[in-house]
């Protein structure tokens, strides 16, 4: 059998014994073309999380010592077209049951993103999701959302029903003030279009916090 050095462990365990026996130090080191110690290196400085790899910026990723670039890109790209891959949309509708059932659609879209986003669920009469829509991105404290901008939508594709869904960055499930405003405005707006608001969701990456559950809709 053909011998690989070091740097070539990670074509060796997938030439061998097939991508899914891959380590995550075997997946980082193939990916930036370093060796298995440097990878694993590399993960002890995000505590052996991926999670916390993928928000990494170029600045972060370039003060490790081998880390130029090229590198830098390659597994910065890598993180981004995994998390591309998880965005792509079965053939048929998915129907939209509970929170729980919109946290988990929502997680290939804001899943370890370090700024806020504003998504809307636009759902048919059967609760079957016709599209997902950003409405708006903006800091780590908040983004703007345009009401006129979520009703045209909403219009567009003949929507039956709107669930909203925004994300904190900071991990902080509860509401704030101009959360519980925007909810109630839109909410009213719905009522007299007959598009009712049905829930809004604060997405974190380990939990989520739903309006609808906690009676605020």
């Amino acid at each position: 059998m053909k011998r690989f050095n070091q740097l070539s462990e990670p074509t060796e365990m997938l030439y061998n014994q097939g991508k899914s026996a891959m380590r995550d130090y075997h997946l980082i080191a193939a990916i930036a073309n370093i060796t298995v110690d440097n990878a694993r290196g590399i993960l002890a400085k995000a505590d052996f999380r991926l999670s916390e790899l993928a928000k990494w910026d170029m600045e972060r990723w370039l003060s490790i010592e081998g880390i130029g670039y090229a590198k830098a890109t390659a597994l910065m790209t890598s993180f981004e077209l995994g998390r591309r891959r998880l965005e792509e949309q079965p053939d048929t509708k998915i129907r939209i049951s509970c929170s729980r059932d919109v946290y988990y659609h929502m997680v290939p879209f804001l899943l370890d993103e370090v700024v806020e986003h504003f998504y809307i669920l636009l759902l048919n009469r059967n609760n079957r999701i016709i599209k997902l829509h950003k409405i708006s991105s903006g800091s780590t404290h908040g983004t703007l959302v345009d009401p006129k901008l979520i009703f045209k939508k909403a219009l567009d594709h003949l929507a039956s029903s709107i669930i909203l869904v925004h994300n904190h960055p900071s991990g902080n499930l509860k509401p704030s003030q101009s959360d519980i405003t925007l909810t109630n405005r839109l909410s009213e707006a719905g009522k007299h279009l007959e598009i009712p608001v049905v829930d809004h969701l604060i997405f974190t990456d380990d939990s989520y916090f739903s309006f609808t559950d906690e009676g605020l809709i």
